[in-house]
């Protein structure tokens, strides 16, 4: 029998699949199961056309539940695009064992991508994006979504292409020395960093409350701002703010909206009573 071999042009098709329509249909049964199924369709047909058996098989493999981060994570599919060619080719591979490696990588390479997409690269280049825009730069989204789209698919086709490459084997290389826990941990670091920076900077909120000591002569005015909010720790107010926010979303699981009410109320008494401003 006759080697089947994906070439450069099968990789590359199912990567960009992969990328535009991995979120196409989802859902709440199989997530991004059929996203997968569509990004394999023509290297499923290439590796099992000739044996209706194995061609349903590989579809309805691939039905199964599966979901992670579509640009780190995207090294699991190409993985999995290496062992369907080594099966299709007589290697003793089972479903179990594909979809083992799904399950058993999906959640820690989404904690990878989620944490590096959302906590640390976003805040980062909205930081730049929203910086311009206040200025009324039109450049402002313009360069965020260059940036974005710039890191975003070079890092996703690597991801992909290394997955290909490493294949089964190279799960163990992935895993090994607790490699997935450091990065998420670095990660998170910076990510904690980054949005502390950005509260310090787009947060606002002073005191414009002045106390009048002393009559005359001797008339003292002091500013509750600088004198003693800043003179204790220099932007007091946004963090305090900003860790209401926190333990209001995450600790008393309120809703979002239910949260943004409460700051709009507390800023509109606040502004009222001339104890709040910016």
């Amino acid at each position: 029998m006759a080697e089947k071999k994906l070439d450069k042009k099968d990789i590359v098709n199912a990567f960009w699949r992969w990328t535009f329509f991995s979120h196409a249909n989802y859902n709440y049964e199989r997530l991004e199961a059929t996203g997968l199924v569509h990004s394999y369709k023509h290297v499923i047909k290439k590796l099992y056309g000739d044996n209706p058996e194995e061609y349903k098989a590989a579809i309805l493999r691939h039905m199964q539940f599966f979901n992670t981060e579509p640009h780190i994570g995207g090294v699991i599919p190409g993985i999995v695009l290496a062992m369907e060619e080594q099966r299709a080719n007589g290697a003793p591979i089972t479903d179990e064992a594909i979809n083992g490696i799904k399950t058993g990588l999906m959640g820690p390479f989404a904690g990878i991508g989620d944490t590096l997409w959302q906590g640390t690269l976003t805040p980062i280049l909205l930081a730049f994006g929203i910086s311009l825009g206040a200025q009324g730069n039109l450049l402002g989204p313009v360069i965020y979504t260059i940036l974005m789209f710039g890191i975003m698919f070079p890092v996703a086709y690597i991801c992909w292409m290394e997955g290909y490459k490493l294949g089964a084997d190279g799960v163990q290389q992935v895993l090994a020395g607790n490699m997935l826990q450091k990065i998420i941990t670095g990660a998170s670091a910076m990510g904690a960093m980054v949005l502390g920076a950005l509260s310090a900077q787009f947060i606002t909120t002073k005191c414009p409350v002045i106390i009048q000591l002393g009559a005359g002569e001797g008339l003292v005015e002091l500013s509750i701002q600088e004198t003693v909010l800043d003179a204790l720790f220099k932007g007091l107010l946004p963090l305090v703010i900003t860790l209401a926010t926190l333990w209001m979303l995450k600790d008393r699981k309120m809703k979002s909206t239910t949260v943004m009410l409460i700051l709009i109320i507390v800023g509109v008494i606040g502004g009222g009573l001339g104890i709040l401003g910016v």
